[in-house]
């Protein structure tokens, strides 16, 4: 079995509620999941956590029409470094 393949949404889950989490609490387990995924496969083929956190910057602000707030790039880049590590801890390489 390959690393891609041991891949879990639940500690994207995690990742995702307690480093991101544009909503806030209260929202359903799968409402990051969609983004969650795409900032795995990302990182997974090689993108950097900038390019990460510029996407679910996007999110936040574009398609979530949230807007932007002071701290928003430090959370995304968190969340980016976050799933990286835990990629890492499935074998994936250490590039970024």
């Amino acid at each position: 079995m390959d690393a891609r393949s041991k891949i879990r949404l639940e500690p994207l889950r995690e990742i995702g509620f307690r480093d991101w989490d544009p909503i806030g609490g209260g929202v359903p387990a799968d409402e990051y999941d969609t983004y969650l995924r795409k900032a795995a496969g990302q990182i997974a083929n090689g993108g950097s956590d900038d390019a990460v956190a510029d996407y679910l910057v996007s999110v936040e602000v574009e398609e979530m029409g949230l807007g932007s707030v002071p701290d928003l790039q430090k959370r995304a880049l968190a969340v980016a470094s976050a799933i990286r590590s835990y990629l890492r801890s499935l074998g994936y390489p250490q590039s970024d």
